[in-house]
């Protein structure tokens, strides 16, 4: 917008002196100039903080969230701006507990004012996400009595956000691009036509000899600013939806649940009329911290948030990804649509991991949800090398299936898709892939354990698990490939023939001091603390399995 402006002013003041102007219009520009200003203030700020801790602490000191909030105040008149500074206090807000103090209701009420705009464009859209994910992260500051108000209003948001088709948007505003485009060629060439008959009238009536008649050609182009408004819109919906996917993420992450604190929540009611006086009861007092609670699970379902996340993991709209390949300005919205897929995706992971399978739809509805990751997954002929979409979509599907075995839900994925996935993954470049594939296997090959005939299986999951464990340069692979091996052969009578055919108590018994000896030498520098407390654990499990393999392979070769 502020773009337009700028653009907007130089181009209709091309040729003119700044005397000619108006007193009004000089006021006019001189107010978009510094917002303009203000904006790229607020984007290297944003930027700055994004990066830097130090930064951020500076944004404390100085006091700088009252001039940002201010900036703010001004949405209905300028969103570019508001933008800007929506998504620097989504920046500093997040795990800073200092600038909480600085939030008072007045402050709050800026906030939420933006959150309620009803302005219903693209760009507002992305405003209101982005102040939905600033109040989340400034659930420690909110009364216990408004609990239930926020986090309707933030599923409200974020649930309108994704009921958008993106891929129909796409398509739908490359149209009215081009109609827009079309008709202002006509325009143009009804003024050149005009002009032109013109000016052979004028050649008619008056010759003025020795001298050359030149006219400077005038389209409408010369009138108006270029603009590039649909793509601007189109750009700001894909970024709302990421932006809203995230935010699903971070909620799904917090900590500490205290369901006694939460008041019932209604599914549209409250949302509706989004805090009314809330904010002003604040009084610095702090609370403790919103949580996914039961009741949030429920508003979850309600708001059909798991849905509209599931919906958002199918790939992009075919017909649209053609269109923004065709067009060099659009482009590079092939790769916003794919980023939604895999934040979905990630968002998928999270929700598996954290609500209950009721809330999930029930056992029919995750067998079909492992039918889709896996559909997803093999519609891909070359889909090992999509590292972002092949972590996305491990993640979500090693989360699936952990919950499937943890309840007894049969699993879809046939032994063969396993070991193609398996295969695939393995040779990433992303230690996550490779961490991701083989907990696969460990989860899988665990149920399979339990059941007959699946002798072959278990010992093709083992040596593969072994090969892994003791060729893959990361550790932390490693051990996970270790960790998978504890819990394919920990019991059952299949996975007991499988493990002494395969051998696996020697390989192990030959692995483990080397496995010792890489943690001792490498650990230190390469791993972090949590990591290496991980390994620890890994290499004394190795311990108690081998000595449990002993007694295996004694008793069925005695």
């Amino acid at each position: 917008m502020t773009g337009e402006n700028s653009s907007s002013a130089s181009q209709c003041s091309a040729g003119l002196d700044s005397n000619e102007m108006s007193p009004q219009e000089k006021k006019d520009q001189n107010r978009n100039s510094i917002e303009n200003i203000a904006n790229e203030a607020m984007n290297v700020l944003w930027n700055i903080c994004e990066c830097s801790g130090r930064a951020v602490s500076i944004f404390n000191k100085e006091g700088c969230l009252e001039i940002v909030l201010k900036y703010l105040s001004r949405f209905p008149t300028n969103v570019d701006l508001a933008i800007s500074v929506a998504y620097c206090l989504q920046t500093v807000t997040e795990d800073n507990p200092e600038l909480l103090k600085s939030f008072s209701a007045p402050a709050l009420h800026v906030l939420e004012s933006a959150m309620l705009s009803p302005v219903s464009s693209m760009e507002y859209i992305l405003l209101k996400t982005l102040v939905a994910g600033t109040i989340w992260n400034l659930k420690d500051i909110i009364p216990s009595k408004s609990q239930a108000e926020i986090i309707n209003a933030i599923l409200k948001i974020l649930s309108d956000v994704l009921d958008v088709d993106a891929g129909e948007t796409v398509i739908r505003m490359h149209e009215a691009e081009k109609q827009r485009l079309e008709a202002a060629a006509e325009t143009e060439d009804v003024l050149e036509s005009t002009s032109r008959g013109s000016l052979m009238e004028d050649d008619e009536m008056e010759e003025i000899p020795h001298k050359r008649k030149v006219r400077r050609k005038t389209f409408i182009s010369d009138l108006l600013p270029p603009t590039d408004k649909e793509l601007r819109e189109t750009i700001a919906l894909l970024t709302a939806q990421q932006t809203a996917l995230e935010i699903v993420v971070n909620m799904c992450c917090s900590e500490d649940p205290s369901d006694d604190e939460w008041e019932e929540l209604s599914s549209s009611d409250e949302s509706d009329a989004f805090m009314e006086n809330s904010f002003s009861e604040c009084g610095g007092q702090l609370l403790s911290p919103l949580c996914l609670s039961h009741e949030v699970h429920t508003a979850f379902t309600n708001y059909l948030i798991p849905k509209k996340i599931f919906e958002k993991t199918a790939f992009p709209n075919s017909t649209a990804v053609d269109i923004c390949f065709r067009s060099p300005t659009w482009k590079s919205l092939v790769r916003k649509m794919n980023t939604i897929q895999c934040r979905a995706l990630v968002c998928l992971q999270s929700l598996v991991s954290l609500l209950d399978v009721d809330h999930l739809g029930g056992p029919a509805a995750l067998q079909t949800l492992a039918q889709h990751l896996s559909q997803l997954l093999f519609a891909q002929p070359d889909f090992a090398k999509h590292v972002d979409f092949l972590e996305a979509i491990s993640s979500a599907l090693r989360a699936l299936l952990q919950t499937m075995a943890s309840k007894n839900i049969s699993q879809c994925m046939t032994p063969n898709q396993l070991m193609t996935l398996c295969t695939a993954g393995i040779h990433s470049s992303n230690t996550g892939v490779r961490v991701n594939v083989v907990s696969i296997l460990g989860i899988t090959g665990s149920v399979l354990a339990k059941e007959d005939g699946t002798l072959e299986t278990l010992k093709t999951i083992g040596c593969f698990l072994l090969e892994v464990a003791t060729k893959d340069p990361s550790l932390v692979v490693a051990g996970e490939a270790l960790d998978a091996l504890f819990d394919v052969f920990a019991d059952g009578k299949e996975a007991e023939r499988a493990s002494v055919q395969i051998k696996l108590l020697s390989a192990l018994k030959e692995f483990q001091p080397v496995f010792k000896m890489k943690i001792r030498k490498e650990g230190r520098g390469k791993y972090s603390p949590d990591q290496l407390c991980v390994l620890d654990n890994v290499k004394m499990n190795l311990r108690r399995f081998v000595a449990y393999q002993e007694t295996v392979e004694k008793r069925l070769t005695t």
